[in-house]
């Protein structure tokens, strides 16, 4: 048994609502992942600080219009939310609800990796968690300020008729956000409800809730109000989960501004049948967790890649697991086969901007500064098309190659900051800004993106250079800094994307190659 000491926060990039099981010796983390497909991300990881991905829930949720991004709307801080999992008697359990369809999902498989069945839910359960209990009776906890606890059926279909149906926990005080994130537990033969929770001047806070029984009195309150690294956020909102030596941990998340709302693990004790979380009630910078494959080489969550892809025996292409794409993809629209080396784009709607532009291709981004770039060829765009570099959130940058006439320009265009909580629920139909264009040889260029989170910093910059890098060395900055800003539109930190749209005819076509991901990454070429 070994020992594996990291830094607070553990992933420095967008993975928010975590929930969190263990399974021998290795603990798996899913996370909400909206209207990225494919969706319902799990991590992977056997010492708490350390993930990978080790797979997706689905490959599509509904083939919707919205789904499809085809309905000139999208599903823009919609889709999936807050999953619970487990794992019962050999099957694994993922359930959550869709905000853009109504439903409540459940996903089961005998393998964490696969293949998921999808089956639903009747009713519509918010944040919604499962518990197993020993005499074989299922529940599921639910809610927001008052939180629910309802007995399902065997079948898992809906409630059962004359079970439990009881309401739990209300929150009555003056709050900016009521108890929700609901995570529930049985542990030592008491019932636990664990919820984010946000008071009128204060931080979103940690809350937990025990009672001796399901038909018992649910009694507590907030467990832990603290702002790591002091950005003003506090860290709040996920699962516990018990280490093979007995000791506890949860995994929570904190608002990071334009990355995103990443993980951190903080230490639980127990005191009186209650837990304890952090160190005298602060979560500590440096964390130290026991584990059994000290030595073991995670995959990185983020990736470069050549594009050289083999399809299976039934002609599928599965790309690399950091990728997801925005919105369900048209699959007759995009290869890594046509041509080997190259992910090719194909224009097949006309779009007002980039967030309505169908097979954007993303990652994470992460903090504390990033950057990716990625050679473009777009010898097949015609005019009126945009290909290129983006950095994706509500307000958008992107530094793209278009065409007008027969020439070739290159444009920085970004939307507008319009406040975190602007345009939540509405559609974005308006053209970005083009802050800078100007005129280029040919068709071909390599594009960079840099973002900068540092210290709330939020910025992202854009760069290119013509042809080949070893023909020309140098990138040239275009337009100006970028502010990125998480917004309630999008709900989901920054991330890069390489895109196609049109603006006045269908038809052309986007190559990209030899795309790179770096970390710690400044503006100049590196």
């Amino acid at each position: 048994m070994g020992q594996v000491t990291g830094m607070n926060p553990i992933l420095y990039t967008d993975y928010p609502d975590p929930d969190i099981i263990r399974v021998a010796d290795t603990y798996y983390m899913v996370s909400t992942t909206m209207h990225f497909m494919p969706g319902g991300v799990i991590l992977r990881s056997y010492d708490l600080i350390h993930w990978e991905i080790a797979s997706y829930v689905y490959e599509t949720l509904e083939e919707t219009a919205g789904q499809q991004l085809s309905d000139g709307k999208g599903i823009y801080g919609k889709g999936m939310w807050a999953a619970s999992i487990r794992f019962h008697k050999g099957t694994y359990y993922v359930c959550f609800v869709a905000n853009d369809t109504g439903k409540t999902y459940l996903y089961t498989a005998k393998d964490i990796t696969g293949p998921w069945k999808k089956s639903y839910i009747e009713g519509f359960y918010h944040d919604n968690s499962l518990l197993f209990d020993e005499d074989g009776r299922v529940y599921i906890a639910y809610g927001n300020r008052e939180i629910y606890i309802t007995e399902l059926n065997e079948t898992l279909t809906a409630p059962k008729k004359g079970g439990l149906h009881r309401l739990a926990v209300k929150d009555t005080g003056d709050v900016i956000l009521g108890y929700e994130g609901t995570h529930f537990y049985k542990i030592n033969g008491k019932y636990y409800l664990f919820f984010i929770h946000w008071p009128k001047g204060g931080l979103r806070t940690e809350a937990c809730f025990c009672a001796d029984s399901l038909l018992g009195d649910f009694t507590g309150g907030d467990v832990l109000s603290y702002d790591l690294d002091g950005i003003q956020s506090g860290v709040a909102q996920g699962g516990i989960v018990d280490t093979p030596d007995g000791d506890w941990y949860s995994v929570l998340f904190q608002d990071h501004g334009a990355v995103g709302r990443i993980p951190v693990l903080v230490p639980v004790t127990w005191k009186n049948d209650f837990p304890v979380f952090g160190e005298n009630h602060t979560v500590p910078k440096r964390v130290t967790v026991a584990t059994q494959k000290e030595k073991y080489s995670y995959e990185s969550l983020w990736c470069d890649d050549d594009f050289n892809y083999v399809p299976d025996a039934d002609g599928k292409v599965q790309l690399k697991l950091p990728w997801q794409w925005n919105h369900i993809p048209d699959n007759k629209l995009w290869s890594v086969t046509e041509k080997p080396g190259a992910l090719r784009l194909h224009s097949g709607k006309l779009s007002g901007n980039l967030v309505q532009a169908g097979n954007t291709l993303t990652q994470r981004t992460i903090g504390p500064s990033c950057a990716a770039e990625v050679v473009l060829d777009g010898c097949e765009l015609h005019d009126g098309d945009y290909a290129g570099l983006c950095t994706l959130q509500g307000n958008y940058g992107f530094v793209a190659l278009t065409k007008e006439e027969g020439n070739y320009f290159l444009v920085m265009a970004e939307k507008e900051d319009t406040g975190i909580f602007a345009g939540m629920g509405s559609v974005d139909i308006a053209p970005g800004r083009v802050v800078a264009k100007v005129p280029v040889q040919t068709g071909k260029v390599t594009l960079r993106a840099v973002c900068d989170f540092t210290n709330g910093k939020d910025t992202a910059d854009f760069f290119f250079r013509e042809a080949e890098p070893e023909q020309i060395p140098e990138f040239c900055r275009i337009g100006e800094t970028h502010k990125l800003r998480f917004q309630l539109d999008h709900f989901v930190g920054c991330r890069f994307g390489l895109f196609l749209f049109s603006t006045k005819e269908t038809g052309g076509v986007a190559e990209f190659s030899k795309f790179r991901f770096r970390t710690e990454a400044k503006g100049d070429s590196e």
